[in-house]
């Protein structure tokens, strides 16, 4: 029976693996759940497994550092241990992260096959850590499950085979909780906006930070901020006034976090999975980021790509009318992948 390691450490990737670490365990394959510690607080990390019901991890590594280069380096470290102690038939990573990066690095270091899901994005920025990691990783990679025909057609743009259209697991994902999150969150009053900001290209400048807080200031509606820990520390190092109309509150779970997008007006973020699931939701967004390695949101006008100073403008927005639903896939991508890992594993499995 062939074994499976997956690698996880950041919020997205809990929320990721959890349907298919649980086609894995329905069809009776041996998976052996790594959690690096990248996230290691009980809101960003702990929480997660607890709602999603995700197996407890049999290995965490517990790196604490904020450094990425260090922490890297300790992922990898612990890592090939942990490898080289449990010898899978393949190594998989979900994502972008450092966890991803550190534990394909080390996978094909050891020998070892690396399968890559939500392979193939590319926003085309390498100022982004995360674009470096997918497309080191990708390179890497044994086998690629692309979420979409774009994540597609990039990967063979690169010469990157072994490629396969799976649908995006967090599509899986969204369909299945939909019953729970529609109902409505206590902390939103209507009408409101929901607002995510965590990256570096945001948060480590004093002036993008004013400027972002300045145009929130100039919306009429109420703003709910679940803010990530990063964020708090940077707002307080820079001294960022925030506006009366936004309510800080602390991080949401997976769940509540879709059920106040869901019911909210607009969404505002950096994020790259908060993009896709408000497009997901057919929620319009807003996304401070001057790239997106998910286009597919951006057609229609249900994402649009803007600087803090064009905020206001691109929230009162006229909420788009067209929606093409099914460029994440049929809702079946954690069946797919596990049938193609099985098809895998029962083939030459000769690294190329």
């Amino acid at each position: 029976m062939m074994r499976v390691m997956s690698v996880v450490g950041a919020r997205p990737q809990f929320v990721k693996c959890v349907l298919v670490s649980k086609e894995l365990k329905k069809r009776g394959i041996e998976e052996t759940l790594v959690h690096t510690g990248q996230h290691y607080d009980y809101e960003m990390s702990g929480q997660f497994f607890n709602d999603l019901d995700i197996p407890k991890p049999v290995h965490n590594l517990y790196v604490r550092s904020e450094h990425p280069g260090e922490q890297i380096a300790l992922m990898i470290d612990r890592l090939e241990t942990v490898m080289m102690d449990e010898l899978p038939d393949i190594v998989l990573v979900y994502g972008d992260t450092n966890s991803t990066l550190a534990a394909a690095l080390i996978a094909s270091k050891l020998g070892i096959p690396v399968a890559h899901v939500e392979a193939g994005c590319r926003s085309y920025d390498k100022k982004m850590p995360e674009e470096v990691n997918r497309v080191i990783v990708d390179y890497i990679a044994d086998l690629h499950f692309c979420p979409t025909l774009t994540t597609l057609h990039n990967l063979f743009e690169e010469n990157i085979y072994n490629t396969h259209l799976t649908g995006d697991v967090m599509k899986d994902m969204v369909d299945l909780y939909r019953p729970i999150f529609e109902c409505k969150p206590k902390i939103c009053v209507d009408p409101y906006v929901m607002l995510t900001i965590h990256r570096p290209s945001n948060t480590d400048s004093e002036a993008r930070m004013d400027g972002i807080m300045d145009s929130l200031g100039n919306l009429s509606t109420q703003i709910i901020f679940p803010a990530h820990p990063r964020t708090i520390k940077m707002l307080m190092k820079w001294g960022n006034v925030i506006p009366s109309n936004v309510q800080v509150v602390d991080p949401l779970s997976y769940i509540e976090m879709l059920g106040a997008m869901n019911y909210a007006e607009h969404v505002i973020t950096d994020s790259g999975g908060i993009q896709k699931e408000a497009y997901l939701l057919r929620i319009p967004c807003t996304t401070i980021r001057d790239t997106t390695e998910w286009p597919e949101t951006l057609q229609d006008g249900w994402n649009v790509i803007s600087e803090p100073k064009d905020l206001v403008h691109n929230v009162m927005r006229k909420k788009p009318t067209v929606y093409v639903g099914n460029q994440f896939g049929s809702g079946n991508a954690s069946t797919l992948i596990v049938d193609l890992l099985e098809e895998w594993y029962g083939t030459d499995r000769t690294i190329n």
